[in-house]
């Protein structure tokens, strides 16, 4: 099933491609920086680094921004909000929050892949008050109670 979103390119991101699935198996599309010259995360510092894009995510739907997993393995760089959700109602350019948990600087450069981008449905709440809720086998049990093996 493929989703029409509207996506408007501003200025400093011109020249770049749009995100896009790289395997016809990808649940996710790269997204890229649109420095204007080369950035720097220090370890153990926070940055947020703008892709140039405003989206029109359509209603019933959230981008969830997630990390990329050979920046997180061999750089220690992560979406520190992950995953981020851009709303439906949103039209601000995407900027992603990039933590550094990593011993070394990182050098972020104009074009370079950052994070991940999926579209996700979004199911409404409507909540009903109770005095009790039903029994279940694991009950309130949580944080470990299962165990590592």
């Amino acid at each position: 099933m493929t989703t029409v979103i509207e996506v408007q390119v501003l200025p400093h991101a011109e020249g770049l491609p749009l995100p896009a699935y790289k395997t016809a198996g990808s649940s996710g599309m790269d997204l890229l920086a649109a420095v204007e010259s080369d950035m720097e995360v220090a370890a153990g510092k926070i940055a947020l680094v703008p892709t140039g894009l405003r989206i029109a995510t359509p209603e019933g739907f959230e981008l969830q921004v997630r990390p990329r997993s050979g920046l997180a393995l061999n750089h220690g760089i992560f979406v520190i909000n992950s995953p981020g959700t851009i709303d439906a109602d949103y039209r601000g350019e995407l900027k992603i929050i990039l933590a550094n948990f990593g011993a070394e600087n990182f050098r972020i450069t104009r074009g370079m892949r950052i994070a991940q981008l999926v579209l996700a449905c979004v199911q409404r709440i409507a909540w009903h008050p109770v005095d009790a809720l039903p029994e279940t086998t694991r009950g309130a049990g949580g944080f470990g109670h299962t165990g590592l093996s």
